[in-house]
């Protein structure tokens, strides 16, 4: 199954998305700078669903010491913003991210990109400051990767897709 049947059909299975990202090539560091709008690939991972229903957009990476790892829709969807993940997920923030912006945005770049050995391929990884979790990608084509996020303690990958996004909403100012 391509990546493109699979975002068409929302669903596969965790051992073809695992066989998917390990046919695809590696990228470096700068083909991930810029930002990008996200998407979930469903593969029966406790995570499937949880981005979708908070109004995540993606991630932007500026350069490799400078990486907003969550990007979230204004609640009016107008704009976007960066969010510390140490304050995201919550257990008493349910639904969307926007309308608690002022509890969850920060100013701050809140990872990095580095190059890292996964399944045995050297690729741009995007490493949580304060998780112990990395974000591994592969190229798809030109504006789009495919990614694996790899957590301490997760039991198998979360699978998700970013599409360069040349028109993304602008970053929203920060509430006063």
């Amino acid at each position: 199954m391509t990546l493109d049947e699979a975002v068409k059909a929302g669903r596969i299975r965790a051992e073809e998305a695992l066989a998917l990202f390990d046919s695809l090539p590696t990228v470096d560091l700068a083909f991930m700078r810029g930002t990008w709008k996200g998407s979930e690939l469903q593969t029966g991972h406790p995570m499937d669903g949880m981005l979708g229903a908070t109004g995540w957009y993606g991630k932007q990476f500026i350069d490799a010491e400078s990486v907003h790892p969550l990007l979230f829709f204004t609640e009016d969807r107008a704009a976007v913003f960066p969010v510390d993940p140490r304050k995201w997920p919550s257990p008493t923030l349910r639904g969307p991210v926007g309308p608690h912006r002022a509890d969850v945005e920060t100013a701050k770049f809140k990872a990095r990109l580095r190059m890292t050995e996964y399944r045995g391929q050297l690729s741009a990884t995007m490493i949580y400051d304060d998780w112990p979790t990395n974000d591994v990608f592969r190229q798809v084509d030109a504006d789009t990767v495919l990614g694996v996020m790899d957590a301490r303690g997760m039991p198998a990958p979360y699978f998700f897709v970013l599409r360069r996004d040349a028109d993304a909403p602008p970053r929203g100012p920060v509430p006063g």
